[in-house]
């Protein structure tokens, strides 16, 4: 299996779960708290190193006990950090909101050291980039830093797969760089301005994404499944009852980073991540839902996918 680069943010969760989300000026009882490690990136880098993948994760910290949380949880995980602690801020942190009757969330996430990642942090990891098979982003680290990352993984020939998350308005430029891109739906409007709804507006969105250069999109649909460009819509397979929805994005986006540096296609990597994505949304947390290999193989046997 070749390595994948991730480039992204870590950052802890702080998850708090109450019988409905709060509104705006009120006070509500929560039914439980969890603090753990989270940050699309990292629990991207987690997923997939847990699957056997090996994994660069590439990322700013403060020096401080999260940091601590980022550099443990990655050990454990067989992910290799490629990582700038800088004692003078702190590293990230995200506040959680879970419905506990319908596993929906809200979540705001502080970036700390993460926001200062630019195109020298790329430079500096140019030989984990370049040696990849596959390259992965997200958004929450600044916009320059996942550009400069897209650009010098294309160059080199490595596949490069942008989630594009949170949400916000691209540029053609950025869009071609990617080989692959994963919004969910709300992601797919701010970039193409067409809201996935039905069969047609989720297939006028992915051509959208396709004339402005992606080579392969693939629209998250949530309870639906995943659209893949060429495949139509692949069913969603939760593994039981659904607890928690937290990191079912960043546990599809890992299966299916794994699938593509095992050198599956398109689709078996995207049934990969459907795989990933079904358990994880069984548990509670991002990071600590992530399945073992031997879980996702066995969600494969069990779906007839192997």
């Amino acid at each position: 299996m070749g390595r994948i680069a991730v480039l992204g943010v870590f950052v802890a969760d702080a998850v708090f779960r109450a019988e409905r989300m709060p509104r705006i000026g009120e006070t509500l009882l929560g039914t439980g708290f969890q603090l753990g490690p989270g940050g699309k990136g990292s629990n991207q880098a987690v997923a997939a190193g847990l699957q056997g993948a090996g994994v660069d994760m590439i990322t700013r910290l403060g020096r401080d006990t999260f940091a601590d949380m980022a550099l443990g949880v990655w050990a454990r995980a067989g992910v290799t950090p490629h990582v700038t602690q800088d004692p003078d801020s702190y590293t990230g942190a995200a506040q959680i909101f879970v419905d506990a009757a319908t596993g929906d969330n809200a979540i705001i996430v502080a970036p700390g050291a993460a926001s200062d990642l630019g195109p020298a942090d790329i430079d500096a990891n140019r030989a984990v980039i370049e040696g990849a098979a596959v390259f992965i982003t997200q958004l929450e680290q600044p916009l320059d830093a996942a550009r400069a990352g897209l650009a010098m993984a294309r160059a080199a020939g490595v596949a490069t797969l942008l989630n594009p998350a949170p949400g916000q308005a691209l540029d053609d430029d950025m869009l071609a760089l990617c080989d692959y891109i994963t919004p969910n739906e709300t992601e797919t409007q701010d970039i193409t301005g067409i809201l996935p709804q039905d069969d047609a507006s989720i297939a006028r969105a992915a051509e959208a994404l396709k004339a402005r250069g992606v080579r392969c999109p693939l629209i998250t649909l949530g309870a639906r499944g995943v659209f893949l460009d060429g495949h139509g819509i692949l069913p969603a397979r939760a593994a039981g009852a659904v607890v928690d929805t937290t990191g079912a994005g960043d546990a599809f986006n890992a299966g299916f980073a794994v699938g593509l540096a095992r050198g599956d296609s398109a689709e078996r990597a995207a049934r990969r991540g459907i795989i990933t994505a079904g358990i994880s949304i069984t548990r509670h947390g991002a990071a600590a839902a992530m399945p073992t290999a031997d879980e996702v193989q066995k969600g494969l046997e069990d779906a007839g996918w192997v």
